[in-house]
């Protein structure tokens, strides 16, 4: 006999309000039992594990999807034309992720009420952004994520700066001298450009690196990039935020130590079987309950530490991304 469908009611409001462990665990429960029976390659790959709602009682048991699908297969709940299509960024020739979009509006109030949490309102701050290959690249959910805090913020200085360091320089110079709270999101390689030859003391300038080398310069391990940063900016702390095209919700850190909202977690696997959950160290796994109209449990292919509180740190990529086992499911 099969599982009664979920009636719909409001999820969004109920996981944005999540305070405690325990509206966490029943809306995770609730939002896997929809995108079983809504999210087609969810419940095939479900399917094949011989998981369903019927034998999955707690958090611990939901199959997390390898974040590879996201590349092979369209990764919906429900049927829907997507309002927009968000892609990775990629070396020509490969293929890159998507995610569809249902509704924006909830993508910007998970970041915006992530943010806030963080930071505190966009209007507080000049937001600077030096994300030249996302811009480029034209669907990148990081950049629509920054453009709107652009424009949140109403500071006339706010914007993008693609390769022009000359205007970022002197803009920075602007907002330093004038006790300016700014806040500057840069991906890794573009800030290495930028500290290499336009340093300059950055007191009343958050500096929130987001990832990517994309091969463009020798990898560092993320000791020798924030010591980089903060010997050029003079800075007491590099921030970082932890994000990705597949999901609609970020963690934030600082000096590698992330925090995620109410409504995201991080579980590890051991990095040789994916079905094996727990510990302090392994692969990323991420619980993302914004992502209503999509998967909310995914297998990321990023290796971590996970401490008591729940902060996390992010040590690298793993060396092999294709989970074993799964080539052999018929999905």
């Amino acid at each position: 006999m099969m599982p009664e469908i979920p009636k719909p009611h409001n999820l969004e409001d109920e996981v944005f309000r999540i305070t405690n462990e325990k509206q966490f665990r029943q809306i995770a429960l609730e939002v896997f039992r929809r995108q079983y029976f809504h999210t087609a390659i969810y419940r095939s790959y479900c399917d094949a594990l011989g998981q369903s709602p019927e034998t999955v009682s707690a958090i611990e048991a939901i199959p997390f999807l390898p974040i590879s699908f996201f590349k092979s297969h369209v990764v919906k709940n429900g049927d829907f034309d997507p309002v927009t299509v968000f892609q990775s960024s990629g070396t020509t020739g490969l293929t890159t992720s998507r995610h569809y979009i249902k509704d924006l509006s909830l993508y910007e109030k998970s970041f915006l009420d992530c943010f806030e949490r963080f930071y505190g309102k966009p209007e507080k701050f000049c937001i600077l952004g030096l994300l030249p290959s996302y811009l480029e690249q034209g669907s990148s959910s990081l950049v629509y994520m920054v453009d709107t805090l652009i424009k949140k913020s109403g500071h006339p200085q706010s914007g993008f700066y693609l390769y022009d360091h000359d205007k970022l320089q002197a803009t920075l110079s602007q907002l330093e001298e004038s006790g300016q709270p700014s806040i500057l999101f840069g991906v890794t390689y573009a800030l290495l450009d930028f500290a290499a030859t336009h340093a300059l003391p950055l007191k009343n300038t958050i500096v929130i690196e987001t990832g990517g080398m994309k091969g463009r310069k020798k990898e560092l391990t993320k000791a020798e990039l924030y010591q980089e940063l903060k010997t050029a900016f003079s800075l007491s702390h590099v921030h970082a935020e932890y994000g990705m095209t597949e999901l609609l919700s970020q963690a934030y850190a600082i000096d590698g130590i992330y925090r995620s909202p109410a409504w995201m977690r991080i579980i590890l696997r051991d990095e040789t079987d994916p079905f094996c959950l727990g510990g302090t160290s392994g692969a990323i796994n991420v619980i993302d309950l914004a992502n209503l109209h999509s998967c909310s449990f995914i297998a990321t292919e990023d290796l971590g530490k996970l401490h008591a509180d729940g902060s996390f740190e992010v040590l690298g990529r793993m060396d092999h991304t294709d989970i074993r086992g799964c080539s052999q499911l018929a999905l």
